[in-house]
């Protein structure tokens, strides 16, 4: 679960357990000095610009910002006193009711709601589909490719989830890369390899003790590839190909679409915030 507290205009919260690199998203909120705090576990599959690996690592570098890991609050609000956003290890999300954030957004991206309530705080947003704006969170954020990226949505909810990820050079599914059975991964290749189809990307050791291969699923560039080590269960997503060669250095940029997401996400703070009744202004002074 990814949770995005804002407190003020320059503090935040994040109960995040990762789901694929759905943490890109949040990454790209750093840049409008919102304050990051996070979680135990990343299935990030694109690590190289997920600050979920500092908790890991204990720091972690997005392009030009580093992330740190903090042990408790103390820690947390003086790395982002420094101007640098700050990770906590919260699966519980019991940091929203001790900070009382005036927004917390659910970049979860699970395709529903696992929880996620208007009463957490005075702002409450959520990305992509599974909620219904107005009912389980103030506004909604688009998270489809197409024209509608990035919008916010005042009532309803977001484009159902195709299951198919955005087309590159004519390559689709075939980018994506799913576990072929249960187990912990033991990864071959890294990001940045080029790699051809059928090459060997990984292995997966079974329960019952058995090595299963996963092999590429076409040519390319290894965009991504979730920690070796990670526990996964048969079909989950593990790896992503860029078909393009040329494209190394998006393997350490933030997509696209992640900024896009973020951009909406900024725009409903701002635009819920100047709508908050008076008394929601003055418990947030």
């Amino acid at each position: 679960m990814t949770l995005i507290a804002v407190k003020r205009e320059v503090a935040a919260l994040i109960k995040q357990v990762f789901r694929g690199a759905n943490v890109n998203a949040g990454d790209n909120l750093r840049r409008r000095n919102w304050r990051q705090v996070t979680v135990p576990k990343s299935s990030a599959i694109r690590r190289n610009v997920a600050f979920s690996e500092a908790v890991y690592e204990g720091k972690w570098q997005v392009e030009d910002m580093t992330c740190y890991l903090a042990n408790d609050m103390k820690e947390a609000k003086q790395i982002m006193q420094t101007g640098s956003p700050a990770l906590m290890i919260d699966p519980k999300g019991e940091m929203i009711e001790k900070l009382k954030p005036i927004a917390v957004v659910d970049a979860i991206l699970a395709k529903k709601n696992l929880g996620t309530t208007r009463d957490m705080a005075p702002i409450t947003i959520a990305l992509g589909p599974g909620f219904t704006a107005g009912e389980d969170v103030d506004v909604v954020i688009e998270t489809m490719r197409g024209h509608r990226l990035g919008r916010i949505i005042k009532e309803g909810s977001a484009i159902p989830n195709t299951g198919i990820p955005g087309v590159i050079k004519g390559f689709g599914k075939e980018r994506v890369i799913h576990s072929p059975a249960k187990g912990i991964l033991r990864n071959i290749c890294h990001i940045t390899d080029m790699v051809s189809k059928g090459q060997l990307l990984a292995k997966i050791e079974t329960p019952e003790g058995t090595i299963v291969d996963v092999p590429a699923s076409m040519d390319g560039l290894l965009r991504g590839l979730i920690r070796d080590g990670y526990p996964v269960t048969k079909g989950f997503k593990i790896a992503d190909i860029d078909p393009r060669a040329e494209e190394y250095d998006n393997c350490f940029t933030i997509s696209d679409k992640a900024r896009c997401i973020a951009g909406g996400v900024l725009e409903a703070l701002l635009y819920l915030k100047n709508n908050l009744t008076t008394d929601q202004k003055i418990e947030d002074s």
